[in-house]
């Protein structure tokens, strides 16, 4: 079995490495792409709350926790994923709830007021199904709040969910980012 490896790449965890669970069922982002997508974000990940869907080995969560993120809450559906997120958490010293289930089933019982939150399912995810996990996304972000959908440069950006706009759109190698803002009421 081949375990690859995650970078922290700035912040209190700088240089750590994450275990990613291994297979091609998860992809982390490239250090480049996390590089630029935080840049994007900047002070807006300090004392943000943050909700990681599809956590795969945790990288953005960690990551935006290492940066000054309050807290995160990780959903991941793969029994052993999960436990590598917290193994990664462990390692880097950073504390965050991980769940182990689906995150449709998270977001029927989530509460809401999440600051910043990361959506990365699976490329064979239908469009369909990635619209509905945006749409049960956005009610839970609080005002002002933001959404990162990570998906495979060679397609379109679903149509912004009720109550958010598209604000932003990455491209990095075969990577694509769409980031999606609560309008503030």
């Amino acid at each position: 079995m081949v375990v690859r490896l995650v970078r922290v790449i700035a912040g209190v965890a700088k240089g750590r490495r994450l275990r990613a669970p291994p297979g091609s069922g998860t992809r982390p982002l490239t250090d480049r792409a996390k590089e630029g997508l935080f840049s994007s974000l900047g002070e807006r990940v300090v004392g943000a709350r943050i909700l990681d869907l599809f956590a795969g080995s945790g990288s953005l969560g960690i990551e935006a926790l290492s940066r000054g993120a309050a807290d995160a809450t990780f959903v991941e559906k793969a029994r052993g994923a999960a436990g590598l997120i917290r193994k990664n958490l462990d390692m880097t010293l950073l504390d965050g709830e991980v769940i182990c289930g689906k995150v449709e089933q998270f977001l029927r019982s989530a509460q809401g007021g999440f600051d910043l939150v990361f959506v990365d399912p699976p490329y064979d995810l239908s469009l369909a199904l990635v619209e509905d996990v945006l749409s049960g996304t956005a009610e839970l972000l609080g005002d002002g709040g933001m959404m990162v959908l990570h998906r495979r440069a060679g397609e379109e950006a679903p149509p912004a969910p009720g109550g958010t706009v598209l604000v932003d759109e990455r491209r990095y190698g075969d990577t694509r980012l769409w980031l999606y803002g609560r309008q503030q009421s």
